[in-house]
């Protein structure tokens, strides 16, 4: 199988199952289907911006990993077909990776190659470098991959001031986590500049590198799920999970060219690799989680 026929089909988290007929009214240019999206979810992080006040309780659905899950919930919600916007009190509550997953599921079941990204954005506070995840697919039109920032509404471009288009973000706007890990690794980025709120350095970067790496093999997990070198102390990372991550790096930094050094590279480095069970750092503390089988 090629890159193109790879990322055109689901992975376990992208598997719409037994709500996939629900895809079958959305439209198929990029724009309108990030609109569906934005008319579906809203972010956690700005349910403020938007005036929205729901419950304590609403805000666990950010730890839906599943688009079959989220779609199941959505129904919960409002059982409208997904092209009707929902009232920002039905919209499920999510983050950037929400966004960015419920889209590549779409688009797979379109047949459309996609892939979420996580790395880091540099539209958010000015000199930093924010945990963020983007959506990937590759354009007919443009005959490239194109990042694709499927949270970015109206609303959102004006509070950043974002002047780029959302629906071909810039490379330089958009640091996937094996260019941000290179570029710190060089001395060429200050470290303490990628994070996100009180969690920032090497090792946060490091974290979003190896979940990329995960995503890139169709297991996008969520932003505080962590096994193997994402959950390992500085202090205890050998020389050799050093090498594996640079050269994770390496082949991760931008668009991917070269899908099957990566997913070889997964495959074979059991710290990279996803187990059956993560630990899981929630706001009620960490649990540990036994995935489906991926």
């Amino acid at each position: 199988m090629n890159v193109l026929e790879y990322f055109a089909t689901p992975g376990a988290m992208t598997f719409p199952g037994g709500y996939a007929a629900l895809f079958d009214c959305l439209p198929s240019e990029i724009g309108s289907l990030c609109r569906v999206v934005q008319g579906l979810m809203i972010h956690v992080h700005w349910l403020e911006r938007y005036g929205a006040q729901l419950p304590k309780p609403r805000l666990d659905e950010v730890q839906l990993r599943s688009v079959a899950a989220k779609l199941a919930r959505i129904g919960e919600l409002d059982p409208r077909p997904l092209t009707e916007a929902r009232a920002l009190d039905r919209r499920l509550v999510g983050n950037c990776r929400d966004f960015s997953v419920m889209l590549a599921s779409i688009l797979r079941y379109q047949g459309i190659p996609a892939r979420a990204r996580c790395g880091f954005a540099r539209y958010f506070l000015p000199d930093h470098y924010e945990d963020h995840w983007v959506c990937e697919y590759r354009s007919a039109e443009l005959q490239r991959w194109t990042l694709v920032d499927s949270q970015l509404d109206d609303l959102q471009r004006r509070v950043l001031a974002v002047e780029f288009d959302p629906l071909d973000v810039p490379r330089d706007q958009f640091l996937p986590g094996g260019e941000a890990w290179r570029l710190c690794r060089a001395g060429l980025a200050d470290p303490d500049k990628f994070g996100i709120f009180d969690m920032h350095g090497l090792w946060f970067v490091r974290g979003n590198l190896v979940r990329d790496v995960a995503s890139l093999s169709k297991i996008e997990l969520l932003p505080w799920d962590c096994w193997g070198l994402v959950d390992a102390r500085e202090e205890d990372l050998s020389a050799a999970d050093l090498a594996l991550l640079d050269q994770a790096a390496e082949l991760t930094s931008g668009d991917v060219p070269e899908w099957e050094p990566v997913r070889q590279l997964y495959k074979s480095g059991e710290r990279l690799r996803v187990p059956s069970v993560i630990r899981s750092y929630t706001d009620a503390g960490v649990q540990e989680v036994r995935l489906p089988e991926l």
